[in-house]
């Protein structure tokens, strides 16, 4: 189940049933059980700030945190997947916001992206190696156009 929170005050509001849309079309690609619980909350400079200094140890708003919870990972070819707590995905719009205005694009298209980095953090991703990050940002790029493809 996915749970859309959005407590960020940010205008204009963007559309939940898209982002919710989005999460529900990544945890199928990659084979997450239809049962395991996922949220996506939208927070404002102040909150992502608290919990970037708080998990992070770092100064200021961020983009987008994750936040594991049972460790659920994607199932290999032929193994069922298994029902559990994906954690949580946080993203700040007005930061996103800044981002998609150097990028040149729509805030919803930043918000679908960090919402995507997310996940797939919460689903064991990163990015901290070379071959890391081939691997999850070919991965996010692949699930974004293909989402993007057919929602038009």
């Amino acid at each position: 189940m996915i749970e859309f929170l959005d407590e960020s005050g940010y205008e204009p509001r963007l559309d939940g049933r898209e982002i919710s849309a989005l999460a529900g079309y990544v945890l199928e690609k990659l084979r997450i059980h239809p049962g395991a619980d996922l949220s996506v909350i939208l927070v404002d400079e102040k909150a992502m700030t608290d919990l970037h200094v708080t998990w992070m140890d770092e100064p200021g708003p961020t983009d987008v945190l994750s936040f594991p919870m049972d460790e659920i990972r994607p199932p290999a070819p032929g193994d069922a997947p298994v029902e559990g707590m994906l954690g949580d995905v946080v993203v700040c719009p007005s930061v996103a916001a800044a981002q998609a205005h150097r990028a040149g694009h729509a805030v919803i298209e930043e918000v679908l992206l960090l919402v995507t980095h997310g996940i797939l953090h919460v689903l064991g991703y990163d990015h901290a190696t070379p071959a890391e990050e081939r691997e999850m940002f070919g991965l996010q790029r692949d699930l974004l156009l293909g989402f993007l493809a057919q929602r038009s």
